[in-house]
């Protein structure tokens, strides 16, 4: 298996004022407070009332290109709801995921796997369903379409034994996808690009909640990705 390492820093969000999100976009109804460095999301609407109409997506406004390591701290605040990762999303032409020309979204999870964009996107905290929470897995999809393309466990426990943030480590390197959590190897990948499609390169990354889902978020970095000799 390859191995990727850090290279130059080419982002970094230590969310640590107003200014540091004023360019991110919200898709779907958020409540977003910063706390001394952590990014606090939850869900504004009320999902028992709301349905899927309460999740939402918010977006890092910069374009990345390929071969980049994401890394942030996680800690999961609710035991019930879903936490994920949009990467390398662009819009099926190419088209930056914000073009006037693509359809609006509004955090309802078919616009993104079956709508007009391209994207990985990691489920690395799945505690919305009963048959989630009984047996924790962490999945990649791969779209356009519900392409589930890797499962593995997911070492997170339950929200009693979450003691401190969580180091997410995601690489993104063209057809190699790897996650670690707390430098564990969870999830690794190679895309063919042929049974799903093209190889995803380049574009947008964000953060996904499924309602009733509260969660921090802090010390974001991106690299570039170097392989290991």
């Amino acid at each position: 298996m390859k191995e990727f390492s850090r290279g130059k820093c080419i982002y970094k969000n230590l969310f640590e004022s107003e200014q540091s999100i004023k360019d991110w976009y919200a898709e779907g109804e958020v409540d977003i407070k910063l706390n001394e460095g952590e990014l606090v999301l939850k869900n504004k609407l009320d999902a028992e009332l709301c349905g899927d109409s309460a999740h939402f997506v918010f977006w890092c406004p910069k374009d990345f290109e390929d071969r980049i390591i994401i890394e942030w701290e996680f800690q999961p605040l609710s035991d019930h709801g879903l936490c994920m990762i949009f990467f390398s999303a662009k819009g099926k032409n190419g088209e930056d995921i914000f073009s006037d020309t693509l359809p609006k979204r509004h955090g309802i999870y078919p616009e993104y796997h079956s709508g007009a964009i391209n994207a990985l996107h990691l489920s690395y905290y799945r505690r919305k369903y009963i048959s989630e929470r009984k047996f924790n897995t962490c999945n990649l999809r791969k779209s356009c379409g519900f392409n589930l393309v890797k499962l593995q466990a997911d070492p997170i426990p339950s929200l009693p034994n979450v003691i401190e943030p969580y180091h997410m480590r995601l690489v993104k390197y063209d057809e190699f996808v790897q996650f670690y959590i707390d430098d564990l190897l969870v999830l690794s990948w190679e895309d063919d690009g042929k049974s799903f499609g093209d190889i995803l390169r380049g574009g947008k990354i964000g953060f996904r909640q499924m309602a009733p889902m509260k969660a921090t978020y802090s010390n974001l970095y991106v690299y570039e990705a170097k392989v290991m000799e």
